[in-house]
């Protein structure tokens, strides 16, 4: 065998042992690359329960606040009775002056209590005077006018009644109006009708 073939030889042999080693290497990148992909699916993971964890949480929390809400409701609804009614006092602070008088003698008590009864009737009178109104006018200004004087009469006769608060709130809904509709003037007239009658069970 001649010196060229051996020299064939050793060049196989050492593009085999190039080639091995470069697979070897290959393998080796591959390996940590393994290893790197699943370290980050590991933590990609961990991620994605704590993120699970914290939505439980504000879903718990969520339902929590809505469990209230009825009860936050009631709260805000008797808190807009006493503005209302707190709203009342202070207008006829402003509008009285207060004064403290003396027993009176029981012939005078009999007086006044024909009196309170008449203030009843005006009172009624009053609503029915605006029911009449709305059926051949339609300025809301004029009836929001009405109401609050109906309201200071009823809050002077009875000292505080629940009507109160709904006559406000129908009044309040009229304020931003230029013209009453047929269904706004509907619902007034069912309004009135039912405030008398809550008015004339007291006394």
């Amino acid at each position: 065998m001649g010196p060229s073939n051996n020299l064939d030889k050793e060049d196989i042999i050492n593009y085999i042992k190039g080639a091995d080693e470069k697979l070897d290497k290959f393998a080796s990148v591959l390996e940590k690359f393994g290893l790197d992909l699943i370290t980050k699916m590991g933590q990609t993971n961990l991620k994605i329960n704590m993120l699970t964890d914290k939505i439980n949480e504000l879903s718990k929390a969520t339902l929590d606040v809505k469990a209230l809400l009825p009860q936050l409701t009631n709260v805000i609804e008797n808190q807009k009775i006493l503005e209302a009614e707190l709203d009342l006092i202070r207008t006829l602070i402003q509008k009285s002056t207060i004064s403290y008088q003396p027993k009176e003698v029981e012939s005078e008590k009999v007086e006044r209590d024909t009196s309170a009864t008449d203030k009843k009737h005006a009172i009624i009178d009053q609503f029915h005077t605006l029911k009449k109104y709305i059926e051949e006018n339609d300025d809301p200004q004029h009836v929001t006018t009405s109401l609050a004087n109906i309201k200071e009469d009823i809050f002077v006769f009875t000292g505080g009644h629940r009507i109160l608060y709904e006559i406000g709130q129908f009044s309040n809904k009229l304020n931003d109006l230029k013209t009453l509709s047929d269904d706004i003037k509907g619902k007034l007239k069912e309004k009135i009708t039912f405030w008398i009658n809550k008015l004339s069970v007291k006394g």
